[in-house]
């Protein structure tokens, strides 16, 4: 294949209408009507005429006030409705109480959110006194619409956040408007928007992140200007508020991070403005994220203990009033007849623990469970034993020493053997045997400290111990492996038979009773601010990693999001329940993953153009700067927020796509842009061509128009027949056998 000849190539290439429908890279000579005598004559193909200059820039704020409005009126509609709490507001409304209430509690997520809907709920006048039981619950005269006001304002924003940031990456009103329409219209958006949740808190700062980021990148002609300190500031605090909120935000993060990176190297150069912009986007997050937690901790100070604290460590766990080691005097060191608690070591990690319930059939022997669990239990309490000697005096547990361990309210004592452990290969495992206390070799076990000489006492709270056993050799440890159904989803405890010290082999005793020694304050225990931050951080991640699905619970996979394969209830069930179904507009959905197809091969047919040097006219030129540098930076950011979820271990939910879906959305208002004023380009006369271009855009949405007339009962409510029965009026729209609704 030949390339074109420069001249054939001015002469024969098709002109694009511009962005926002105008003509761009217009000669200097020459007024419009003679640019469109000429090529006329010259035989190519006339772009549609622009329309008059100063109507443009006034469109753009009309047009700006229409979608915030249509976006506010779609997501404040119906909001009191239903009356109940709806799916996550179980969780998330009732932690906004505990902020209220100053009651500390463990969630896997970052506390920004929550402290953003607890301050909602305050300031709107509720009192905290709501309890969040289960999905149902009537909210009866507790205020409620603070919360959802608040959640439903920030959803709201989405929309012009989104058009803003098209309009800035293509220039084109239309491009804009169809990505505010896309938005504004899509069932999963409103009803993702219209609860206490954190997604719209996430969503709003990921949004005004891309947003900051884009108006920053179009003020990097003005480096240190007003204009460019406001928008990479912004870009800052946006991305802190995004990870603040839920460690997904990280994607968002690394997307501006990426874009950083690009373009810092166009600037190498310029050493100032380079370290500027790193300095900032690092600063900024870091010093946002701190003052987050910060303020939660100054909220949560001399804080009531509450669900949870037993993820923390011993130390975090004294600044909890109400917690059993908050302002208490224990004996210091660990004697003989003590009854004492055991935490291990790792982020966690849990009580050392046992009940009545056995092993199964089939795994091991079949004798009392050990496990570690995460909370206090009155099952976690141990009697350290001396195995040949009376303890009738004081006699102290001392480094290197013997014990038997026995568990006062089964009167069986901790007890190992060969047999494999249920989960970890090659470990052993750890039972709960014998009767009243008396059992066999095998329930002997020596105390190891850790930096410890032969000897010298053990310390309650400070002292890392391991436990080995004396017939095997081998040392307990928490695998923190979740045990199936039948260990109560636990974590499994095993005898390790490799000597390596991780946080998983080492303990510590927390609780201590022993009447016959001397007590100690626990003041000495307080830990810094940066040992909170940095364990709350490691608590939450692991609890975010270790997240399984609840009994019948409606769990998805990744490929199932884009195709829209299957919703979520967020209220009711059946006929005579208010029925609210999460599931996006399925012709919004649908468009934007065949765009996404589109929009790749039109990214390839333009860079093999460029490659292979065929020359463009201006008007190409810009689409292909628009398809390759603007759609490249959305279609990053979709993948950023999309793959990742393949390579997660958690439980998944449908709700995990909506940030991806946003970038989908402004790629769909990009590309189809870009495709119509590429077909309009080789039509003529002009009128012809805008016909063409204004045409399409008018089909694309008015079908997302009819779609939501269609569908809007999945977000505003269902009463009555379900769609699988003639008589409902969702009957024939049940598209997909997946959908239960």
């Amino acid at each position: 294949m030949r390339r074109a000849r420069p001249g054939a190539a001015r002469g024969g290439a098709p002109r694009m209408p511009a962005a926002g429908g105008g003509q761009v890279g217009a000669g200097p000579r020459g007024g419009p009507q003679r640019q469109r005598e000429s090529r006329r004559l010259s035989g190519g193909p006339v772009p549609p005429a622009a329309p008059p200059a100063a109507a443009r820039p006034a469109a753009r704020p009309a047009a700006l006030a229409l979608v915030t409005l249509l976006s506010f009126a779609s997501r404040f509609y119906r909001l009191p409705e239903p009356p109940h709490v709806c799916w996550d507001e179980t969780h998330f409304g009732k932690m906004g109480s505990y902020y209220i209430n100053r009651t500390f509690f463990f969630d896997v997520h970052p506390p920004l959110g929550k402290m953003l809907i607890g301050l909602a709920g305050y300031l709107s006048g509720y009192d905290g006194t709501f309890p969040f039981q289960k999905p149902g619950d009537r909210y009866e005269q507790h205020n409620y619409m603070g919360m959802r006001g608040f959640c439903a304002f920030l959803g709201s924003c989405l929309v012009p956040f989104a058009y803003l940031t098209v309009l800035e990456l293509s220039k084109s009103l239309p491009a804009a408007l169809l990505t505010a329409f896309i938005l504004i219209f899509d069932t999963g958006c409103i009803t993702l928007s219209q609860y206490i949740l954190l997604d719209p808190i996430l969503m709003f700062f990921l949004m005004g992140a891309v947003l900051s980021m884009v108006k920053s990148n179009s003020s990097a002609d003005r480096p240190f200007s007003a204009s460019w300190w406001f928008w990479l500031s912004l870009t800052g605090v946006n991305l802190a508020g995004a990870i603040g909120v839920k460690f997904v935000g990280l994607f968002v993060v690394l997307l501006v991070g990426l874009n950083t990176i690009y373009d810092l190297w166009d600037l190498l150069g310029n050493l100032s403005l380079s370290v500027g912009t790193a300095v900032i986007l690092l600063l900024m997050p870091c010093l946002a994220l701190s003052f987050s937690f910060c303020k939660n901790n100054l909220v949560m100070c001399d804080r009531a203990f509450g669900p949870g604290d037993g993820f923390f460590s011993s130390a975090f766990q004294s600044q909890l009033i109400g917690n059993n080691l908050h302002n208490v005097s224990i004996p210091e060191h660990l004697a003989y007849g003590s009854v004492v608690t055991m935490k291990n070591l790792r982020m966690a990690g849990g009580y050392l623990h046992s009940h009545w319930h056995l092993y199964p059939e089939g795994i091991g022997a079949r004798q009392q469970q050990v496990t570690a669990y995460l909370h206090k239990d009155l099952n976690n309490l141990w009697i350290i034993k001396k195995h040949d000697l009376d303890t009738a005096g004081i006699q102290w547990s001392k480094h290197w020493q013997l014990s038997e361990w026995l568990k006062p309210k089964t009167s069986r004592n901790l007890h190992s053997h060969q047999h494999e452990a249920p989960l970890t290969r090659k470990h052993f495992q750890v039972t709960g045997y014998g009767i009243n206390g008396t059992g066999d070799s095998n329930d002997f076990w020596r105390i190891e400290v850790v930096g410890r000489k032969t000897g010298k006492l053990i310390k309650v709270l400070r002292s890392q111990i391991r436990l080995t056993h004396v017939a095997t050799g081998c040392i307990l440890g928490s695998s923190g492996k979740t045990l199936p159904k039948w260990g109560w989803e636990q974590v499994e405890v095993t005898c390790t038979p490799y000597l390596k010290e991780t946080p998983n082999s080492l303990w510590n005793f927390e609780d201590h009773v022993n009447p016959k020694l001397p007590n100690i304050s626990l003041d000495v225990l307080k830990p810094s601010f940066a040992e909170i931050l940095l364990e709350s951080h490691m608590v939450m991640i692991r609890g975010n990693s270790g997240l399984k699905p609840k009994d019948n619970e409606v769990t998805s996979k990744p490929w199932h999001w884009p195709i829209n394969y299957q919703g979520l209830r967020f209220s009711g069930v059946n006929e005579t329940d208010y029925r609210v179904y999460l599931l996006g507009n399925p012709v919004i959905w649908w468009l934007n993953l065949v765009t996404i197809g589109l929009y790749l091969l039109i990214t390839v047919s333009t860079a093999v153009a460029l490659k292979r040097g065929v020359q463009l006219t201006s008007e190409l030129k810009e689409l292909s700067r628009v398809v390759l540098r603007g759609g490249g930076q959305i279609m990053l950011g979709w993948l950023l927020h999309y793959l990742p979820f393949f390579m997660m271990g958690r439980v998944l939910y449908f709700h995990h796509y909506f940030p991806a879906m946003l970038f989908s959305s402004m790629l769909t208002g990009i590309t189809w842009d870009t495709l119509l004023k590429f077909c309009a380009g080789f039509l003529s006369p002009s009128t012809t061509a805008r016909k063409v271009y204004g045409g399409g855009f008018l089909v694309l949405i008015l079908l997302i128009l009819y779609s939501f007339y269609l569908f809007h009962p999945l977000s505003y409510g269902m009463i009555g027949p379900m769609a699988s029965d003639p008589s409902s009026p969702m009957a024939g729209l049940r598209w997909m056998d997946s959908w239960e609704f």
